[in-house]
């Protein structure tokens, strides 16, 4: 490997222009990188998490809770682009659902994140600043779609910061990839752990401070279930802990995936993702007895301690390394692998003595992460209640949708042109081939559509079940 390739790397930021306590967390990981570090954490190093506070078992006095709710900023992590759905642009201008009226606008995870914001500012009287942490591909389509909403911003503090971002690395030598057909993709961003960087490098965290707030309530943007939640804030306030992640209960459907643990060696709080599990150990990771909950990326933080966590460190918050091999063009396998280095928020709970977790009900954990989850928020399985918080009307069904036709945004929104089925009725949905919906299709049971071998429809007022389409519809 090139002795040079972090001092390419470092050149090519600097003229970049990104910033430079960007360029050491960047150094740090890359040294990591050099030395064999893989950010394993083996199972035989920690205990699994046990004895959670339930959010419902929670008792904050209302005025403890709007006080805490006065002093919180919400941030929202808004750099994803949705490549793995088709997307070139930002995932949270995706419509996620339709109004009542025939002449409304559909509504998309920036449009009801909007009026989650505004509904709880109404509620409580609190001004809960909102921020998005925007990366390079995505801040000027979300800037013009947040342009909607003049009442958003608070004075006196931004309504983005940027997200920073780094060179992939050829994975042969460790130089900075050249990619001239398309020089943008030789950089991608580090990892949603670059949030403590970026708040700081951007200003932002100081600006807050100033401002007075002292908590922060951070959230992915495709998570619609995240929405602002008094309670919470007061419980935090009154705990006096830096750091606090939001589990819930693992499914079946969870056995991959971050979870929360104990090293054994210092007690702290660690979470470990996938990438991060020994091959030796995936079985006894995914053992959903064993390990109960998961780590759903809504995260609560103390900005006095962030600020000082990062003064004495200078910035590069020692956060575990994530090697993540790619191919430098993510659409075409062929092209040169790379590695992208990159590191989890939810990492910092092993960087902050004192940290805590607290469990949630699963609607507080909404991604959407594959057609499948948007699906589900379209059908009527969820409702939109007047504060726009997203509310289950019956227990969500597994949806497994064939991923040769609906795994891309454009191919799964063709095939639903007519709206999607009812599924409240439904345990499961599972599609085989290439089938289009018509309008009004209902899925009762276990529905299931089978491979016709040619594209086939689903006519309208249809219904789906365990046999495919019942006779007569």
């Amino acid at each position: 490997m090139s002795s040079q390739g972090l001092t390419h790397s470092q050149h090519k930021m600097a003229d970049a222009g990104v910033h430079p306590t960007a360029i050491d967390v960047f150094s740090r990981f890359y040294a990591l990188l050099q030395d064999g570090a893989t950010g394993t954490v083996p199972e035989a190093d920690i205990e699994p998490l046990t004895d959670v506070t339930h959010r419902d078992e929670l008792d904050v006095t209302p005025q403890d809770a709007a006080d805490a709710l006065s002093r919180t900023v919400l941030i929202k992590l808004n750099g994803g682009l949705g490549t793995s759905m088709g997307m070139d642009r930002a995932k949270s201008l995706l419509t996620v659902r339709t109004t009542d009226s025939p002449d409304a606008a559909p509504l998309t995870f920036l449009d009801i994140i909007a009026r989650q914001v505004r509904a709880a500012r109404a509620a409580t009287g609190a001004p809960l600043p909102l921020l998005f942490m925007n990366s390079f591909r995505t801040r000027d389509d979300t800037l013009a779609a947040l342009a909607a909403y003049p009442d958003l911003a608070v004075d006196g503090l931004p309504l983005d910061f940027l997200q920073n971002r780094e060179p992939k690395l050829r994975a042969d030598d460790l130089e900075p990839v050249e990619w001239p057909a398309d020089p943008d993709l030789e950089w991608c961003p580090p990892g949603h752990g670059d949030l403590y960087t970026a708040l700081v490098a951007s200003g932002a965290l100081q600006t807050l401070l100033d401002a007075g707030y002292l908590y922060a309530s951070v959230s992915n943007s495709d998570n619609l279930g995240a929405s602002p939640d008094a309670a919470m804030a007061g419980w935090f306030a009154a705990s006096g802990a830096p750091f606090a992640a939001e589990v819930a209960r693992r499914t079946p459907a969870d056995r991959k995936g971050g979870h929360v643990v104990v090293r054994r060696s210092d007690s702290r709080l660690v979470l470990r993702e996938t990438a991060q599990t020994p091959e030796e150990d995936l079985a006894a990771a995914g053992d959903i007895e064993r390990h109960k909950f998961f780590n759903t990326n809504n995260l609560w933080l103390d900005l006095r301690a962030l600020a000082a966590e990062l003064e004495r460190t200078g910035g590069v918050l020692e956060l575990p390394l994530i090697v993540n091999p790619k191919t430098v063009d993510p659409t075409d396998p062929s092209s040169t692998p790379v590695i992208q280095m990159e590191s989890a928020m939810g990492a910092a709970i092993e960087v902050f003595e004192g940290s805590t977790v607290i469990e949630v009900d699963r609607s507080r954990f909404l991604p959407v992460k594959a057609t499948s989850d948007l699906l589900l928020l379209r059908s009527d399985v969820y409702e939109l209640a007047e504060d726009f918080t997203l509310r289950a009307t019956v227990e969500a069904p597994l949806i497994d949708l064939d991923g040769a036709y609906y795994k891309l945004v454009g191919d799964f929104d063709a095939r639903f042109a007519q709206g999607v089925p009812s599924l409240r009725g439904a345990n499961s949905l599972t599609v085989h081939g290439d089938w289009s919906f018509g309008r009004d299709v209902v899925a009762e049971g276990d529905a299931v559509l089978e491979d016709a071998g040619t594209p086939s429809s689903v006519p309208d007022g249809a219904r789906v079940g365990p046999a495919g389409i019942a006779a007569g519809s």
